[in-house]
């Protein structure tokens, strides 16, 4: 019986870890997540925000970046300083049904609060449930008051 009762107990934090969660749940967690990864630009800590990132993770914009090392380093210039350059907050979340990747998605501003950009990041859960950055991409600045361009007529 003792033997029985130990396996159970080693195995229920596996348990815990296993159990279903909502969507909704899954999407609150995301948008901690990303409110922490922008909160390190605020704070003005690289070494936080490095702890957002996959091994893998994969920066594009002006130029690509590949790899935790390589975001990283070309990440820092952002964290020196005394004001953040810029910041961003998540507007919309998105968690596929199997819990494994989200999408968010929101305004980039400059430092006087003027939105100038959209950045898209892509997040995987880890295997210990926490969520890291896997892809993150910008649109460049842009004028996001003017009207956008009306469709093409298709063929």
């Amino acid at each position: 019986m003792k033997s029985h009762i130990a396996f159970a107990l080693m195995f229920a934090p596996l348990a815990l870890v296993a159990r279903a969660q909502s969507n909704a749940e899954l999407e609150e967690q995301v948008r901690r997540a990303e409110t922490g990864f922008a909160k390190t630009m605020a704070d003005r800590d690289h070494a936080a925000f490095v702890s957002f990132l996959a091994d893998e993770a994969i920066f594009m914009g002006r130029t690509k970046q590949r790899g935790k090392a390589q975001v990283a380093l070309a990440w820092k210039k952002f964290y020196e300083g005394q004001q953040a350059p810029f910041s961003w907050a998540s507007e919309t979340v998105a968690v596929l049904d199997s819990g494994t990747l989200a999408l968010s998605s929101g305004p980039v501003f400059d430092p006087t609060g003027r939105r100038t950009g959209t950045f898209n990041s892509i997040w995987r859960r880890e295997k210990d449930g926490s969520w890291k950055i896997v892809f993150d991409n910008g649109c460049p600045p842009c004028n996001c008051a003017a009207p956008s361009p009306s469709p093409k007529p298709g063929p």
